[in-house]
């Protein structure tokens, strides 16, 4: 991993403390997404880790609604199609659902049923893991529909908040680390 390029991407993640609520210190990609180097910078180092991992990936998907800013970019570097999970209610036709508990709350994501093909092998792709909630109703999602998820993709991981343990035997990979 080129340490030039990640230092490039570390330093347009910013802070906001107290935010969304007292006691949550919120990382903010939104500096990230605004800096055309940086932001190359980011999709190469997920480009160059997933090339190095995996010889054949058949989609990312991204989760609503930042994994939608990362996720297309780095489909079409690898020649891959894209395909959003959603807040429910917001796509057409037929689709799973599944339910999940939040930091505060209960939410539930959706995918189309026909948005993947059993076998198909699948990297999911988020700007952030917390607690682990919404990847881990991701993945149940993308396992209804019978694809293999080759691993769990983020910009960034929130140590102290352990979601990757939520993933169990899931491979997951992060950019940066935060406790």
């Amino acid at each position: 991993m080129s340490q030039e390029k990640l230092r490039r991407v570390r330093e347009r993640v910013r802070s906001f403390p107290d935010f969304p609520v007292p006691g949550v210190l919120f990382r903010d990609i939104s500096p990230l997404l605004k800096d055309p180097a940086a932001f190359r910078a980011l999709i190469d180092l997920l480009e160059d880790h997933l090339r190095a991992s995996f010889p054949k990936i058949d989609l990312i998907a991204g989760l609503d609604s930042r994994g939608f800013l990362i996720g297309p970019p780095l489909a079409q570097r690898l020649g891959v199609g894209f395909v959003p999970i959603r807040k429910k209610g917001k796509l057409p036709g037929p689709t799973e659902s599944v339910s999940y508990t939040l930091e505060y709350g209960k939410a539930e994501l959706e995918i189309q049923s026909d948005a993947v093909e059993p076998g198909q092998k699948v990297v999911i792709v988020d700007d952030l893991l917390a607690t682990g909630g919404t990847m881990c109703a991701a993945c149940e999602l993308l396992k209804r529909l019978k694809a293999e998820v080759l691993e769990c993709l983020v910009v960034i991981e929130l140590k102290l908040l352990k979601g990757s343990e939520k993933l169990k035997s899931i491979p997951f990979h992060s950019l940066l680390q935060y406790e």
